[in-house]
């Protein structure tokens, strides 16, 4: 199990890399032409929903797919529009070009975003309600709190995921609040990036600082440790929400409905997301869906079996 999940990490970064096409505005105002994803063609006759993801962030790859196969269920059309930010994503979702975000962080991670385009935003209900930032380090690692890497030998770098994710922007606000900003270095490119140098480094058994988040299947795929953040400054836990486009309920009522009653523990979104991402991989996100409906899906009065 534990090499099938650290193998995915090309496959993640193969996803990652879907460019957006066209321009964004990252700012308010601006235009944003989007482009990659499909649709599965189901048929629906109630309209079409376009959902945008960043499929280097699998908790929102993992719920795309939940909604795109429940949501055909009930007759829509679903569009899949894959992202590589969240700022363009939030930018398509607030002018309609996007109609629904499956797996957004508002409360902390994405409060900016919220902060400039919440008005033009219907938040459709949290679906799971213990998602934190974090610091993490390799267990082996003699390190416990943030405070520790002021003497650690790391070589000055923390490596972290894409410079525009809303972790980047919390930990760079983390650094100066225990003193480490002139100590570190923030490293960004991306999350296949990030999980590559944590492979290296854990395979070696050397030392390093990664940003993490939860839930996240790398949290079981490596040995790693959240360091103790006795500052809070990687923020509380907060909420994972499904947002939609101003007017949405109105637009597409059954599936506003449908939305707003999925809520997931730990233990089944962690088994969504190890059957999508591990398990079945790129390009069978479907069939894990099935999978995961087939075994779990009695748990729940929400799920549409047909």
């Amino acid at each position: 199990m534990r090499k099938r999940r650290i193998m995915t990490i090309a496959a993640i970064g193969a996803a990652g890399a879907l460019a957006l096409s066209g321009c964004a505005s990252d700012g308010a105002g601006g235009t944003i032409e989007l482009g990659g994803g499909g649709s599965t063609g189901g048929g629906g006759d109630k309209g079409t929903i376009t959902l945008g993801f960043l499929p280097s962030w699998t908790d929102g790859l993992s719920t795309a797919y939940l909604l795109q196969d429940q949501l055909e269920k009930i007759g829509y059309d679903v569009e899949l529009k894959t992202l590589t930010e969240a700022g363009p994503l939030y930018t398509g979702l607030a002018q309609g070009d996007v109609d629904l975000f499956p797996s957004a962080w508002p409360e902390v991670t994405h409060a900016e975003y919220m902060a400039t385009y919440g008005e033009s935003i219907e938040d459709l209900g949290t679906y799971y309600d213990n998602a934190r930032l974090t610091i993490a380090v390799p267990e082996y690692s003699d390190l416990e709190t943030i405070d520790d890497l002021a003497n650690a030998d790391l070589d000055g770098k923390i490596y972290g995921i894409e410079p525009g994710a809303g972790l980047t922007a919390q930990t760079q606000k983390m650094l100066p609040t225990y003193g480490l900003d002139s100590q570190y270095e923030l490293v960004t490119s991306s999350t296949a990036a990030m999980l590559t140098e944590l492979k290296s480094a854990t395979e070696k058994k050397e030392d390093i600082a990664v940003t993490l988040w939860r839930p996240f299947w790398a949290n079981d795929a490596f040995p790693v440790k959240d360091l103790e953040d006795p500052k809070g400054a990687m923020g509380e836990a907060e909420g994972l929400h499904f947002l939609g486009t101003k007017g949405f309920a109105e637009e597409f009522p059954e599936a506003a409905e449908l939305i707003s009653k999925i809520v997931l523990d730990d233990e089944q979104y962690g088994s969504l997301e190890d059957l999508v991402v591990n398990e079945y991989g790129e390009g069978r996100e479907a069939e894990a869906v099935d999978a995961w409906l087939e075994e779990n899906g009695d748990q729940f009065d929400w799920v549409v079996s047909s």
